[in-house]
């Protein structure tokens, strides 16, 4: 039997309430917040962080990022490219309207394109603020882009 003095010094376990991939994207957050903190936030910065996290994909989500990309930043030129959890983000007045989300890196069924609470998509009392993505065909894209323009209105 363990003494109440022996069972106060036993160290805790650690709690496993995060997989690594979930404690890697809060460790990019906090990156970024530093950066963000000491004026390291340019547009320039920010294009440079986003392409980066976009090369580090796995096809098929680097094309489909790639394509956001370049549909995003058409679509919204005055959006500042950046990361988000250490994924692609766009952001206006320092807060992200719009993200993409590898689905290989958080080992789900697909990517996600999303929008955060910035974005100008309400529509009633519900509307959808994340889409699946498997391919981006013309309909796919035509349908970002309306919703990234209305977004941002």
């Amino acid at each position: 039997m363990i003494s109440q003095a022996k069972a106060k010094a036993a160290p805790a376990k650690a709690s496993k309430a995060f997989n690594e991939v979930e404690l890697e994207a809060m460790r990019a957050k906090n990156e970024e917040e530093k950066a963000a903190r000491k004026g390291k936030n340019s547009r320039e910065q920010g294009e440079k962080d986003l392409l980066a996290a976009i090369a580090g994909m796995k096809e098929p989500d680097r094309s489909l990022a790639e394509r956001i990309h370049a549909i995003v930043t058409a679509a919204a030129p005055e959006l500042m490219p950046k990361t988000w959890y250490g994924m692609p983000a766009y952001a206006k007045n320092d807060k992200v309207v719009c993200f993409f989300q590898s689905g290989q890196k958080f080992k789900t069924r697909y990517a996600t394109f999303g929008f955060n609470e910035a974005a100008n998509l309400d529509d009633g009392n519900m509307w959808p603020s994340a889409f699946a993505l498997l391919k981006l065909g013309a309909a796919e894209e035509k349908r970002i882009t309306a919703l990234v323009k209305q977004a941002v209105s």
